[in-house]
């Protein structure tokens, strides 16, 4: 009888551990739909604001560098409001940061590297973690660069060297630290981050091109289009 009821116990323990199981894998997938959906909301959000104000302006490769900027300060004063978020967000506006220049023809690949910088260098000054935003804004630039068709190994090398510029700002550990992550991450790059470290102790310069980064992009880089006489596209 005992032993019957032993048993018993264990079929009852068995099985409260399987709707345990099944109701925290439910709540999960739950719970990154939500992300999921979160994301493409920030992408859609930022692409379209980017597009917009980027339409009638003569200098768009200028003002989308400085745009880029702002957007992703702009995320960051969110994140520190809210106390959270900026790994998550990172990916989604930067993304939508590249895509909303596209959209009017804009150098991609010059934004993608400031994206990038802007967003590591941003989550240096608040205190987060800088290893996990430069990951996701990488992320981000790649997933850009495919879905508007760009050349996706260039992207993937501006980017990765704006990360490592931006942490090498911080300081050399970080930007070893950095470099590892990403040579890890991103296929196809680990030797345009073996040499895109900068020497010890000294950051990159923000304006003076790397070799991975050429003073003038090839044509898929550099799409214009003509303006009529009031700046819009024709």
């Amino acid at each position: 009888m005992e032993e019957t009821r032993t048993r018993e116990k264990e079929r009852t323990a068995q099985a409260d551990l399987g709707r345990a199981g099944t109701a925290v894998k439910e709540g999960v997938v739950r719970s990154l739909k939500g992300l999921n959906e979160i994301e493409a909301a920030i992408v859609n959000l930022v692409r379209n604001t980017v597009a917009d104000a980027l339409k009638l302006t003569a200098d768009v490769t200028g003002m989308s560098i400085n745009l880029s900027t702002e957007v992703i300060k702009g995320t960051i004063k969110a994140t520190e409001e809210v106390g959270t978020g900026l790994a998550l967000s990172t990916k989604g506006v930067t993304k939508g940061v590249i895509m909303g220049v596209s959209d009017v023809w804009g150098d991609v690949a010059t934004v993608a590297n400031r994206a990038v910088k802007s967003a590591v260098k941003g989550a240096a000054e608040i205190g987060a973690d800088v290893f996990l935003v430069a990951r996701r804004a990488v992320d981000g630039a790649i997933e850009a660069g495919k879905q508007v068709g760009a050349n996706s190994e260039e992207i993937a090398k501006v980017a990765v060297g704006g990360a490592i510029e931006a942490a090498a700002s911080v300081g050399t550990t970080a930007a070893r630290a950095v470099k590892d992550i990403l040579a890890g991450a991103v296929e196809g790059v680990r030797k345009v981050v073996g040499t895109a470290l900068p020497a010890k102790g000294h950051a990159a310069p923000e304006s003076r091109p790397t070799s991975w980064q050429p003073d003038k992009l090839g044509d898929t880089q550099r799409k214009t289009k003509e303006r009529d006489s009031l700046g819009r596209f024709t």
